[in-house]
């Protein structure tokens, strides 16, 4: 490639492996929730990058914050620590049930490493009978091997040979079907309290409490992922806080950096003894520019006004939902919490949710999709009531369009 080949979106076709297809239109500029494309046409952005932009783009913490680390050391490897993660790890613990932080560049990393200290206190304090994972059906934990087979669509995990074994799947909010899958031979059960890539399915919170008595009644290590929920998207830091269930493991990633790649698998001291040294590790986890940055965006979420506007927001957007609902009749509910909700095709528009996403980005929206008939939202947690309320003039619009081709 030369300085003068011209970058459009069928240069990705030419020199990209084709497991994306991404829009045509490409962005080169953010600012908080508005974002231009190459054209110079504008849109708001209530996809978040899949939940992740948590602070928008180029909020000025996290580019002061990476700025700052920028000129300082950008890489050591683990072999030796760094201040930023430090920092990163005492504020998590600090602020969660954690005692322990292990950092990594992923939600899959942290979810691999989540499964694989959970097998491994599994054998040193039970044995190795005790090595199944229980799951749920449309869940989603990664696209590494072993945690796009803890989740629950086989889609993702069909068609790349001999999948990992001990993997269970029970029903998403039925605690009977967890009954009857549970024995000795659990060493967890991995759940997300909302399903995201499942349909923006919250979890009931007896359910999720059904399931810590049900670990604790079989010596089991409750494993919480909140990739998509964590770091505020909720209203509170992580969603377990809402729930009542205090989880052995949690995984967070996505918002923890706000759009700088960081995973992190926070767990108890007695549960982390079990990850000796030797056992895991990451090349670039804990690398001094992600702590930084997700250092920055805990500071800048994990506080009154950022928490209780993500809740004030919620209600926009869902008044906004129904306001729009109201005139075209296209959803069946909207589900979720904060700044992760789902508007539900009705059974007139089922399996059609990405024609709402296709024809919102017509009008100048970014938006996502949560399988075929759900239409989700994951904005900025510090999202303007002026950015909400354009954006949903221009997803009217987007829907006035899909209800009459």
């Amino acid at each position: 490639m030369t300085a003068e080949t011209q970058v459009t979106r069928a240069l990705f076709d030419e020199v990209m492996v084709p497991n994306y297809a991404p829009a045509k239109l490409i962005p080169v500029k953010g600012q908080g929730s508005r974002v231009w494309d190459q054209e110079g046409r504008e849109y708001i952005d209530f996809a978040g990058g899949i939940a992740v932009s948590s602070l928008g783009h180029c909020h000025p913490a996290l580019v002061n914050a990476i700025k700052d680390q920028a000129e300082k050391l950008w890489h050591l490897s683990n072999v030796l620590t760094n201040e930023p993660a430090l920092r990163l790890a005492q504020k998590l613990v600090d602020h969660t049930f954690a005692e322990k932080v292990y950092f990594c560049n992923s939600g899959a990393e942290a979810n691999e490493a989540a499964f694989k200290l959970a097998r491994r206190w599994a054998l040193d304090t039970h044995g190795e009978h005790k090595n199944e994972i229980i799951s749920f059906a449309k869940s989603f934990h990664g696209r590494t091997f072993f945690t796009v087979t803890v989740g629950g669509q086989a889609s993702y995990s069909d068609g790349f040979g001999p999948k990992p074994g001990a993997v269970l799947h029970a029903e998403y909010n039925n605690l009977d079907s967890v009954k009857a899958l549970i024995s000795d031979k659990t060493c967890a059960i991995v759940v997300e309290p909302i399903q995201g890539e499942g349909g923006i399915i919250p979890g009931d919170y007896g359910f999720l409490q059904g399931l810590r008595a049900l670990c604790d009644e079989h010596h089991a290590l409750l494993v919480f992922d909140e990739v998509q929920t964590g770091v505020g998207r909720t209203g509170k830091l992580f969603d377990y806080m809402n729930c009542g269930v205090t989880p052995d493991i949690l995984t967070s990633a996505k918002s923890l950096g706000g759009g700088f790649p960081v995973g992190a698998m926070l767990t108890t001291t007695a549960i982390a003894a079990h990850l000796k040294v030797g056992t895991h590790g990451s090349t670039y986890g804990g690398n001094p520019l992600a702590c930084a940055v997700a250092e920055a965006a805990i500071d800048t979420i994990n506080t009154p006004e950022v928490l209780n506007g993500v809740i004030k927001n919620e209600h926009i957007f869902r008044e906004c939902l129904q306001a729009i609902n109201d005139k075209y009749h296209v959803f069946a509910e909207v589900r979720g919490k904060g700044m992760l909700l789902g508007a539900v095709l009705n059974e007139q528009y089922k399996g059609r949710s990405r024609e709402f996403f296709l024809a919102a980005a017509d009008h100048g929206l970014f938006a996502l999709v949560a399988g075929v008939d759900v239409v989700r939202f994951a904005p900025s947690l510090v999202i303007t009531e002026e950015e909400i309320r354009e954006g949903m003039k221009r997803f009217d619009a987007a829907v006035k369009q899909v209800v009459n081709s």
